[in-house]
């Protein structure tokens, strides 16, 4: 059975969902972070660029938010709840300094701002509620035809005309009176998201997505969960209301956890950063994957590692690749990457092998609530995946960019810096005759200095003045500062 595990601090709100003893999901939130994926903001629209089909919105964020044709629902005289409408004449639909109401479907990340649809929704538990749509949907995980024909009937039955609503997953155990509550509870969150529209001038928030704690259980919770658990009194009080007004058959899964320890320790699980974001994962064979995000994709690297097979290398590598493509499946889903993803597997030569290992690595994916596309392994044993990326992965959580080699993953070597520092010298040398030159350092830089002081003392004899080397513990290896005492 699964749990829901959350641990509330003011400053830090930590969600994991663990299978047995194993953490398969892990999110974090921080108020002072709190991502903007489902907020719904009356936007102006700040300029539109009809060679790309697109639109820059201000949100009254730092960055203009990015519309693109295909986000966008018809406005004006065209019917909004007309299917199948592709915008591909936005310069014709938007005009400069036009409000529009919007809602972020990814965060803004780097220098990019966040991307908006018109096409809202507002998700509960059991349904999706389209304002702007004439239609039902339903999950593509419920296979049973019989139930997604029966489930289809009962929504087009409580449903007012006109609505467009998305069945989900966790509907399948629910009854006609969950559904018809739900339903309700949505059409009245719509009408007072249109009344504050309404009143609010752009740009402006008009409603704020619930924070990660309530998002988790609105959209983890099926049958297969026996418990959400929460480790702060005040925090499960604040659950246990809202779930009582908007999912009363939830309160009876929630309890309080008051032990003194972490409380993913308490269920066997230690949460260290360092290790869960590892760049080197090894396998139970011998084998390891090596995951590296860069900036347009992430890459994946699959390595024989110390497996020695005892069969034919054939059967080596398929076995290594079978462990590696679920492994991957799970460090996809822990680490929420999202975008293009790059898998380099070991070479195979059998054709059904690598099909083999494709199928292993959809089938780990299965209970993946994220969106993913695929193509085929190709001959060299790179395979291509998408995974949909809503929300920041753990990298950009916990993370941020290195201040030294600004995310290139190296810095300058000892000596290269020493021959920098040299090279000033060189520069400043006619200007500090007979003059004492403090030079302030990092103290792992002495060592190489040592080693080749013979170059400082020749700039010394040359331009006539003194170095004085001043270690200082509190330089990163790559600053280092000059001071000119004296004559």
């Amino acid at each position: 059975m699964e749990k829901l595990l959350i641990s509330y601090t003011p400053f830090e709100i930590r969600v994991g969902l663990v299978e047995g003893n194993t953490l398969v999901e892990f999110y974090v939130e921080r108020p002072a972070e709190k991502g903007i994926v489902g907020n719904i903001y009356k936007g102006k629209v700040v300029r539109v660029v009809p060679g790309i089909n697109s639109a820059f919105l201000d949100l009254g964020l730092s960055r203009t938010a990015f519309l693109f044709g295909d986000d966008i629902m018809p406005v004006g005289e065209v019917d909004w709840g007309k299917e199948g409408v592709l915008v591909n004449n936005l310069h014709e639909i938007l005009k400069e300094g036009q409000e529009i109401l919007v809602q972020v479907i990814k965060e803004p990340i780097g220098n990019k701002g966040a991307r908006v649809s018109t096409n809202l929704t507002l998700p509960g538990h059991y349904l999706v509620y389209l304002p702007y749509m004439n239609r039902i949907g339903i999950s593509r995980k419920i296979k049973e035809e019989k139930k997604r024909k029966a489930l289809k009937e009962l929504v087009e039955g409580l449903r007012p005309e006109g609505t467009g609503w998305i069945i989900r997953t966790a509907a399948v155990e629910a009854t006609e009176e969950d559904l018809k509550t739900e339903m309700s509870f949505l059409l009245c969150l719509w009408e007072e998201i249109r009344e504050k529209a309404h009143r609010q001038p752009a740009p402006s928030v008009v409603y704020e997505e619930l924070n990660i704690a309530l998002r988790a259980i609105r959209d983890l919770f099926n049958k297969d969960i026996s418990a959400i658990i929460v480790d702060d009194k005040e925090f499960y009080e604040k659950i246990k209301e809202f779930l009582g007004r908007y999912f009363p058959h939830l309160v009876s899964y929630v309890s309080l956890y008051e032990g003194k320890e972490d409380i993913f320790a308490a269920h066997g699980i230690q949460i260290d950063v360092r290790k869960l974001l590892s760049r080197k994962v090894w396998l139970k064979s011998g084998g390891f994957i090596v995951i590296e995000p860069c900036e347009a994709f992430t890459a994946i690297d699959v390595n024989t590692g110390r497996f020695t097979g005892t069969k034919e290398l054939e059967d080596t590598v398929f076995k290594i690749n079978l462990e590696a493509a679920e492994e991957i499946a799970y460090q996809l889903r822990l680490r929420n990457i999202g975008g293009l993803i790059i898998i380099d597997f070991i070479d195979m030569d059998d054709p059904e092998h690598q099909e083999v290992v494709l199928q292993t690595l959809k089938e780990a994916l299965k209970k993946d609530k994220a969106k993913h596309s695929f193509l085929p392994i190709s001959s060299f044993g790179i395979l291509q995946m998408t995974r949909e990326r809503k929300r920041e992965s753990l990298y950009q959580v916990f993370y941020e960019t290195c201040p030294y080699c600004h995310g290139e993953g190296m810095v300058k070597s000892k000596r290269t810096i020493y021959y920098e520092i040299l090279r000033r010298l060189m520069k400043m040398g006619p200007h500090v005759k007979n003059k004492k030159v403090e030079i302030e350092i990092n103290p792992e830089l002495s060592e190489i200095i040592g080693e080749e002081i013979h170059y400082l003392e020749d700039l010394e004899r040359k331009y006539g003045f003194t170095a004085i080397l001043k270690p200082n513990k509190e330089f990163s290896m790559t600053e280092y500062k000059f001071h000119i005492l004296s004559e």
